[in-house]
């Protein structure tokens, strides 16, 4: 267990000596900005490598330190801070793992990012279609047969990415296994663990992809840990994806100008999670424990509880998760997201130190219910689009490249193969990425989310009801 931050410790030193700025950012350590003084008060640490700030692209002092600190907490033989997201660290690692034409197999229920990352580095993408879980109503991890039969069917692939937990806090059971058995075959296995930056604390969390030995792990510090946002990590062990390249394109791909606000926040970050002690964990549970059972209490509510402690889903029967989020939001509620069935909150992240109004929650959740029942329920069954278990896009990244691009009205896109991705969001599954088809299954699901009111974004013009797909000619 440390406590030592030494970043941030730097970046006090430096404030101490009361500097005057003559270098980069323009706000000149905000005497110039005109932002609240709430915001301004943050801006004298809104630096640039200065001397004795060390170089997040190059570090040797202070950052480096801070990464090692991150690395030994997680268990990992390497680990990087991120300011560019958990996105700049799916892309990364994606670049650093295949190379153009190479196949990669992906879990079709992949964040957006991924499916970016694989386009960009023109990989042949093999999409393994993840199990519907009836309980939590998400769609959740692939089943490790799927797995394995992806694996024997396109043994020359180089890696294989899965994404673990889901949004909901749903951990995939076999996980262990699944990576084991890929890395007998010689494929490194990269996971997007966004959701679970947290779960090195240990019980009463599910075990990191970290602990069941994967090779890159990709998380966002800023979703569950107190780091500010954009604020991620990347973790590397093993020998199967090269660290040098993983180095390369994070120089690359994030920015020049990294934000010492955000890095700091990475390193307290890091400390809260390595010194998240036993009775800190006692008492989040027994706040927990007594925050869900007051929501039960609350008549027509139904509480979920995930995998991941940190999730919690909550239902009013014959009402959909948006109109629930609605009446929530005007009770000063804000959940993560809503879906056709529930609406997603994510719990604090408690210590011993810290308190919540947990009793103003349910209070207010109470209320919102009973406004909620004044409306009529419009509650919609959203069918998960019937996918194959293993399948591939029906032409490659590099063909779709050289075609032009038509825009349809949506109801006529059956059969058509998609230019854009479309993603309803949040979670941020793609419902289709460029090369698929549209089937009827699809569409349906398109239009059950539009009816709800979902957000959906992409490359598409549905509020003229039109998508965007390859010459008919891509039908044969």
């Amino acid at each position: 267990m440390t406590h030592r931050r030494p970043l941030i410790d730097a970046l006090t030193a430096f404030q101490q000596q009361q500097p005057i700025s003559f270098h980069v950012p323009g706000h000149k350590n905000g005497e110039l900005s005109a932002l609240p003084p709430e915001m301004r008060s943050a801006l004298p640490y809104d630096l640039t490598e200065v001397t004795g700030l060390d170089d997040l692209h190059y570090p040797e002092e202070a950052i480096q330190e801070a990464q090692q600190l991150l690395a030994e907490a997680y268990g990992a033989d390497q680990s990087f801070f991120l300011v560019n997201g958990s996105t700049v660290g799916n892309l990364a690692m994606v670049y650093a793992a295949c190379q153009e034409g190479d196949t990669v197999i992906v879990q079709r229920n992949a964040h957006k990012s991924i499916f970016h990352a694989l386009e960009l580095a023109k990989a042949r993408p093999v999409y393994v279609a993840p199990e519907w879980d009836e309980e939590s109503l998400t769609a959740s991890g692939v089943a490790f047969a799927d797995i394995t039969a992806a694996v024997m069917a396109y043994p020359e692939a180089a890696a294989v990415i899965l994404t673990y937990p889901n949004y909901y806090g749903m951990a995939t059971a076999g996980l262990k296994e699944t990576i084991a058995f890929c890395q007998s075959q010689g494929m490194a296995v990269l996971v997007d663990e966004a959701h679970g930056a947290h779960f090195q604390i240990g019980d009463p969390f599910p075990a990191s992809a970290l602990a069941y030995g994967a090779n890159v792990v990709v998380q966002s510090a800023h979703k569950t840990l107190p780091a500010m946002t954009m604020g991620s990590f990347l973790h590397i062990q093993g020998d199967l994806v090269n660290r040098e390249k993983i180095k390369k394109y994070l120089r690359m791909l994030q920015s020049s100008s990294p934000s010492y606000l955000i890095m700091a926040s990475l390193d307290d970050a890091r400390a809260f999670v390595q010194t998240y002690s036993q009775p800190d964990i006692r008492y989040f549970k027994d706040k927990r424990k007594q925050f869900i059972r007051g929501l039960k209490s609350i008549p027509r509510l139904e509480v979920f509880e995930s995998d991941d402690p940190l999730k919690l889903m909550l239902r009013v029967e014959g009402y959909n998760g948006f109109q629930l989020k609605e009446q929530l939001e005007k009770a000063g509620i804000h959940a993560e997201l809503a879906d056709p069935y529930q609406v997603l909150l994510i719990m604090p992240l408690l210590k011993q130190i810290h308190a919540y109004p947990f009793a103003e929650v349910r209070k207010r959740v109470k209320e919102a219910i009973r406004e909620l029942e004044q409306y009529p329920g419009d509650a919609l069954a959203v069918k998960m689009p019937i996918q194959q278990a293993i399948s591939v896009p029906d032409i490659s990244y590099a063909q779709m490249d050289t075609e032009t691009r038509e825009w349809i009205p949506y109801t006529a896109s059956v059969g058509r193969i998609s230019a854009g991705m479309v993603v309803p969001y949040p979670p941020g599954i793609p419902l289709i990425v460029p090369g698929e088809k549209w089937t009827l299954e699809k569409l349906e699901g398109l239009a059950d989310y539009l009816a709800t009111g979902a957000q959906i974004q992409g490359e598409h013009r549905l509020e003229e009801k039109l998508i965007c797909v390859l010459p008919e000619i891509k039908r044969q």
